[in-house]
């Protein structure tokens, strides 16, 4: 009898184990309309009380020194900036000083060259095309949100730089030499691909029948047909934000059928990737088995990319069986991040609290790509919550 008690007791304490181990449960943080108005508010919040008065942001804090690291990220500029903009493109107009300001910044360090601007390290002198990019997709979220034409004679002359650098397949290169005076032709990027598209598609929206549409098409069929093959990518599809992004943007030119593959593909492993994030709670038992928890540069991007392809499913059918699939999957995604945010209350306990609040921390440091993939995500989602508040 003994023995059987001590079966059982081992059996409870295995099966313990495992639910918090290997078979976790998922943990989705519920999110309401106002606890996602708020999050994405601090988190706008933390970049503008980040902002210096040049319209640089503090890249990165770290509280455990209590120090800002000498170091800068113009290609996470134009991402932070560009996420500014979104917020105003979706009603927040208190945003637009401080991404106009971001955007003076860029200015005062553009490259010209023939017809063609790019956005150029002021230290170094690189010109990578994801800066560009970034910078060309904030101003046409600027556009979108105050048919403001101010800059539409630079976004042009962003837009040429972009063409400039497609190779033939549609595939991307990702740095332009000012020594050589050419594109580098070594080097493409994972991440820049899909951010000329998003731009690009953006320009063909406010300009229409300027041919932004034939360099955007040449990159969505290199996205959807070669780029994990050719650019040797582990685990495809990559899960590409900025490529959900573009094929939404692109949902009523309308996508051909290997899009849509594509499109479900990243869908499907946006979904995958909240879901493992779900089981993530940190700490000695469960990080062995579950990982670290994911940074909120990561996280928020899953939840762009979710919001993205959600957008896309309501208006292509051949989606339309994604779209509860998405809207949960995001919808649990903007709770984890809400719940993984410094509060303002939280901050006081902190060195510097207005460097606390609205962030995103692991490790003790929190970077300004944090606060722009969160916001953005955080951002994209209330229009998912609003619908479901709508349905009767």
């Amino acid at each position: 009898m003994a023995a059987f008690g001590a079966t059982v007791l081992v059996c409870a304490v295995g099966l313990a184990l495992l639910r918090v181990t290997v078979a976790a449960p998922q943990r989705c943080p519920e999110i309401t309309p106002e606890s996602l108005a708020t999050s994405a508010s601090a988190s706008a919040d933390w970049i503008e009380i980040a902002q210096y008065p040049d319209g640089r942001y503090v890249y990165e804090y770290n509280a455990e020194t209590d120090s800002l690291p000498d170091d800068y990220n113009v290609v996470r500029h134009a991402g932070v900036t560009m996420s500014l903009y979104q917020a105003v493109a979706l009603g927040d107009q208190s945003r637009l000083q401080a991404a106009d300001l971001g955007t003076a910044w860029m200015q005062a360090n553009l490259v010209e060259h023939d017809d063609w601007v790019a956005l150029r390290n002021p230290v170094t002198g690189r010109v990578k095309l994801g800066a560009s990019s970034l910078m060309l997709a904030g101003l046409t979220q600027r556009r979108l949100a105050t048919d403001d034409p101010a800059y539409d004679d630079l976004m042009r002359r962003l837009a040429r730089f972009l063409v400039v650098m497609q190779l033939p397949d549609g595939a991307m290169l990702n740095y332009w030499n000012p020594a050589t005076g050419e594109p580098d032709p070594t080097v493409r990027s994972r991440y820049a691909t899909g951010e000329a598209l998003w731009a690009l598609a953006q320009m063909h929206r406010h300009f229409p029948g300027e041919g932004w549409d034939e360099p955007s098409w040449r990159i969505a069929d290199y996205l959807a047909l070669h780029r994990d093959e050719v650019e040797g990518l582990d685990f495809p599809p990559w899960p590409d934000q900025w490529a959900a992004y573009s094929l939404s943007e692109m949902a009523d030119w309308p996508l051909e059928d290997h899009h849509i593959e594509y499109a479900r593909a990243i869908a499907e492993r946006f979904g995958f990737l909240i879901r493992v994030e779900s089981q993530r709670t940190g700490g000695f038992i469960n990080e062995p088995f579950h990982g670290r928890l994911t940074r909120a540069a990561g996280l928020g991007t899953w939840v762009e990319g979710l919001t993205s392809m959600w957008r896309l499913a309501r208006t292509d059918e051949r989606l339309a069986d994604l779209e509860p699939k998405l809207a949960e999957r995001a919808l649990c995604g903007a709770g984890i991040l809400a719940s993984r945010q410094i509060t303002f209350r939280e901050s006081a306990a902190w060195p510097s609290p207005d460097l606390a609040a609205g962030a995103w921390f692991r490790d003790g440091i929190t970077r300004m790509d944090d606060q722009q993939h969160a916001l953005s995500g955080l951002a994209l989602t209330e229009a998912i919550l609003a619908t479901r508040e709508d349905a009767p």
